[in-house]
C-alpha cells in the first residue's frame, strides 16, 4: 500500500501537466477536449476496480476467506467512485461536443446501468446481516455484475452511437502527443485506483477484526 501510495504521489501532478500543458489543444473543441483525460482513465480504472470485485468474489466462493470479501467490498466502493467520475465528466464533456448534457446513447446507458448494478452491490451488503450469507450473495452479485463491463466496452461498436470510438485497438487516432498524454493519465489513475483499494481493504479488515474482537468480548461477558 505504501509503494502504491509513494508511486501515485508524483504520477498524479505529472498526469495533470500532461493533460493541462504537454498535450496540443484539439482543433475542435479547443481546451474543453482535455476533459478526456480524466474521463478516459476514470472509466479504465473503474474497469479495473469491478474486474477486481468479480475475481475477489470468485476466489471467495472457492475458498471461503474474509479477507477476500473484503477486498471485493472494498474495489466496489472504489469502483463506484471512478464510475461516478466517469459520468459526471462525460456529462460535462458531452455538452461541450453535443451541447446537451445527457442523451441514452448506448455507451451512455449501459455505463449508468453498470453504476447502477454496483450502487445495488453496495445496498445489498447493508441489507444482510449475516456475514457469511451477505458475502456468498455479494460474491454472487459482483461477479453477475460484472458482465456489464465488457458491454459498455464494446457498445459503441455493437450499436449505432454518436460517443467516440474506443481509442483502444485502433477505434480512433490521436495525435501522438495527445496519446502519449492519454496514456500517462490512465496510468496515474490506476496507481491511485490500486493505492485506495488497499487503503479501503486495510481499513475494511481493521473495522472487520474490531467488531469481532467486540463480539468475542460480549459472549466472555455473557458467559
Amino acid at each position: 500500500m505504501r509503494l502504491l501510495g509513494y508511486a501515485s504521489l508524483p504520477a498524479i501532478p505529472v498526469a495533470l501537466y500532461m493533460a493541462l500543458v504537454a498535450a496540443p489543444t484539439e482543433a475542435f473543441m479547443g481546451h474543453s477536449q482535455r476533459i478526456m483525460y480524466i474521463h478516459v482513465p476514470a472509466a479504465i480504472a473503474s474497469y479495473l476496480s469491478f474486474a477486481i470485485v468479480a475475481a475477489a468474489g470468485a476466489l471467495y466462493l472457492w475458498r471461503r476467506r474474509d479477507h477476500l470479501d473484503a477486498l471485493a467490498h472494498a474495489s466496489a466502493e472504489v469502483g463506484v467512485l471512478f464510475t461516478t467520475i466517469t459520468l459526471l465528466t462525460g456529462s460535462l464533456w458531452g455538452r461541450a461536443a453535443w451541447g446537451w448534457w445527457w442523451t441514452w446513447d448506448p455507451r451512455l446507458t449501459t455505463t449508468l446501468v453498470l453504476w447502477l448494478i454496483y450502487v445495488a452491490y453496495l445496498i445489498m451488503r447493508q441489507a444482510i446481516d449475516d456475514p457469511e450469507r451477505r458475502a456468498r450473495f455479494s460474491a454472487i452479485f459482483g461477479i453477475v455484475g460484472f458482465l456489464d463491463v465488457p458491454v459498455v466496452h464494446l457498445s459503441v461498436v455493437w450499436w449505432r452511437s454518436i460517443h467516440p470510438p474506443n481509442f483502444a485497438g485502433g477505434g480512433t487516432t490521436l495525435d501522438p502527443a495527445m496519446q502519449q498524454a492519454l496514456a500517462v493519465c490512465a496510468a496515474a489513475f490506476l496507481l491511485f485506483n490500486l493505492f485506495l483499494i488497499a487503503l479501503r481493504w486495510r481499513v475494511e479488515r481493521l473495522e472487520r477484526s474490531a467488531a469481532r474482537a467486540r463480539a468475542s468480548g460480549r459472549g466472555a461477558a455473557g458467559d
